[in-house]
């Protein structure tokens, strides 16, 4: 299964340096130099009133001030069920664990976020959120700055029958795919094999675009382009992302999603085949080149 996500980014990534690759942090990578991603997915309650300054003013600085970077996105249009969906960038599983246990004994996120754990104790902004650690690819082994002119981002989820299968997506993905996606204008921002999560096997992986109809042509640019009309049917590929499931927070339909920036509403968009569509845009202020 894909699955397309077009959101906007909240802006957690707004601190990042306008640099290719946001590992922009003084933590050593990995041996493998590849970084970690985490994606938490977030259904919202009725009740979420200030759930998007948390993030932004208490939560994110809290993982920057551990050299971690990160990014928000918010629905871009009103949801039956509303969501919100954080990346955070890991140079290493060992990171990952530290800050996972250490970000509560930050005193300075403790005294920040208590009133909102107090008002959400009883009253919760989310149901609940889905977790998925990524390790990234060895084609992308860290992650690439989108261009300040982008308004689209587009995030895709794609689902293998069975792990061996999966395999051979990563592999299609580092040997032929991505140079395609190079020749026709199919920016990347990163990409990972998901290591944990409710949904797997799967990849997923981040494009950027300038606009939706730059997005669109860029497309049919690839699925018309002699390289993609050659891998596609190469045997070592065959049913490598075919399940089309609906988990309970994803539904095989296209959203769109937006980006707070700056207090302007930039469209960014994202994509799946079936996919799941996100169209991300950053919460004021958090996101590479709102500040």
């Amino acid at each position: 299964m894909q699955r397309r996500h077009f959101m906007k980014l909240t802006g957690m990534l707004a601190t990042l340096p306008a640099i290719k690759g946001i590992a922009a942090t003084s933590e050593k990578p990995a041996p493998s130099g590849k970084q970690l991603y985490e994606w938490r997915i977030y259904t919202l309650e009725e009740d979420a009133d200030g759930l998007d300054g948390f993030f932004r003013d208490t939560l994110i600085p809290a993982y920057n001030r551990k050299n971690i970077k990160a990014g928000a996105f918010v629905p871009y249009k009103k949801e039956e069920k509303e969501r919100r969906l954080l990346l955070f960038i890991y140079p290493n599983i060992t990171t990952y664990h530290r800050v996972k246990r250490t970000i509560w004994d930050d005193t300075v996120f403790r005294k920040a976020a208590q009133p909102y754990f107090d008002k959400t104790a009883p009253n919760p902004a989310y149901f609940n959120f889905e977790s998925f650690l990524c390790e990234a690819f060895d084609k992308v082994p860290s992650l690439l700055m989108p261009d300040k002119n982008r308004t689209l981002f587009e995030l895709r989820t794609y689902h293998s029958p069975n792990e061996e299968a999966n395999q051979r997506k990563v592999a299609m993905f580092n040997k032929d795919e991505i140079d395609v996606f190079d020749k026709v204008g199919i920016n990347s921002v990163c990409y990972g094999e998901v290591l944990a999560g409710p949904i797997m096997p799967a990849v997923m992986y981040l494009t950027w675009y300038k606009d939706e109809p730059t997005r669109n042509a860029a497309w049919d640019k690839f699925r018309a382009h002699p390289d993609w009309q050659r891998i596609k049917n190469l045997p070592e590929y065959a049913y490598t992302a075919t399940r089309n499931t609906v988990c309970s927070s994803h539904h095989c339909l296209t959203r769109r999603y937006k980006e707070i920036k700056n207090k302007k509403t930039d469209s960014y968009e994202t994509s799946h085949i079936p996919p799941v569509s996100l169209e991300l845009q950053p919460i004021d202020g958090t996101c590479p080149g709102s500040r």
